[in-house]
């Protein structure tokens, strides 16, 4: 990204609640010796219709309010109707009288295996495990809808995530990897029930205001929009100050690090020495991108 998203602000989007889903799927077998790759341009079709033309929320949206997001799957191994995978998600939700899409949630879950066989009917049954495929996409279709709900209002997405914590809940029993907390701390499991903990609200909190009152003030004001995600990311610190290094601000500066650093690299003037420090602290891991913020 490049300073332009501070400046190129051209025509006003639809401020609605984005509650369904346009989602780019892409299915990629290069890692894989088959002779029938055929089956991986089907399942990318059949997934393709599958989370577009499921009905998530209930309600009917037009095109312009549908969230923007992508799911990238690279398939490593297949065994008959066995495969091992990993899945990128990604989504975005439009800025406010611009034609900005800004990243909200970007996530690399290595634990994909599931079984498919070639035409087989996919439905979304949040209360029954009929497959892992079915449920890790589901889940990340709930997570990417409730997510961007966080953005518009406070705690706006907490019904999505919490049916996708039931997604989750269901799929336990499965015996299939990332939807307990009996291995790692950065799967499926964590990631909806952290969303979901008292413990992390300051989340949620740093969501809506970094999107609501900061990004989307913007064309208004750049200088107090860049203000008010100053604040914002001072409230991920409360996070910092009870699990440093928590998997859910990972997540967070997994989406949105080259957004900050674009934002404060330009525009308005602002003091931005305690900013610097809070995300060294909060995200040392970017520390040398943070360096590049210019003072």
């Amino acid at each position: 990204m490049k300073n332009k998203i501070l400046y190129i602000f051209l025509f006003i989007v639809n401020f609605a609640y984005s509650q369904e889903l346009n989602c780019t799927v892409s299915v990629n077998s290069e890692l894989v010796t088959v002779t029938n790759q055929q089956i991986f341009q089907t399942l990318q079709r059949s997934l393709t219709e599958f989370i577009n033309k499921s009905s998530w929320t209930g309600r009917e949206l037009s095109s312009s309010e549908k969230i923007n997001c992508s799911m990238f799957i690279n398939v490593s191994q297949q065994e008959n109707d066995a495969f091992t995978a990993t899945i990128q998600v990604q989504a975005s939700r439009p800025i406010y009288n611009s034609t900005y899409n800004s990243p909200i949630f970007n996530f690399n879950d290595k634990e994909f295996s599931f079984n498919y066989a070639e035409f087989q009917n996919l439905n979304y049954n949040p209360t029954v495990f009929e497959s892992n495929l079915i449920s890790v996409i589901s889940f990340y279709c709930l997570m990417i809808i409730g997510i961007d709900a966080d953005t518009f209002a406070l705690n706006g997405g907490t019904e999505y995530l919490e049916t996708a914590r039931e997604i989750a809940n269901v799929a336990q029993g499965s015996g299939f990897a990332g939807w307990t907390q009996s291995k790692g701390n950065n799967n499926r499991f964590f990631l909806v029930n952290d969303m979901l903990s008292n413990t992390f609200a300051p989340y949620r909190t740093a969501m809506f205001k970094y999107h609501l009152e900061g990004l989307d003030i913007m064309t208004k004001d750049m200088k107090a929009a860049k203000e008010k995600i100053i604040n914002a990311i001072a409230i991920m610190k409360e996070i910092h100050s009870v699990r440093p290094n928590a998997f859910i601000t990972r997540t967070f500066f997994d989406a949105k690090t080259e957004e900050i650093v674009s934002i404060f690299s330009g525009g308005p003037s602002v003091t931005i020495s305690e900013l610097v420090d809070n995300l060294n602290r909060v995200s040392p891991l970017n520390s040398s991108r943070w360096a590049s913020i210019k003072y």
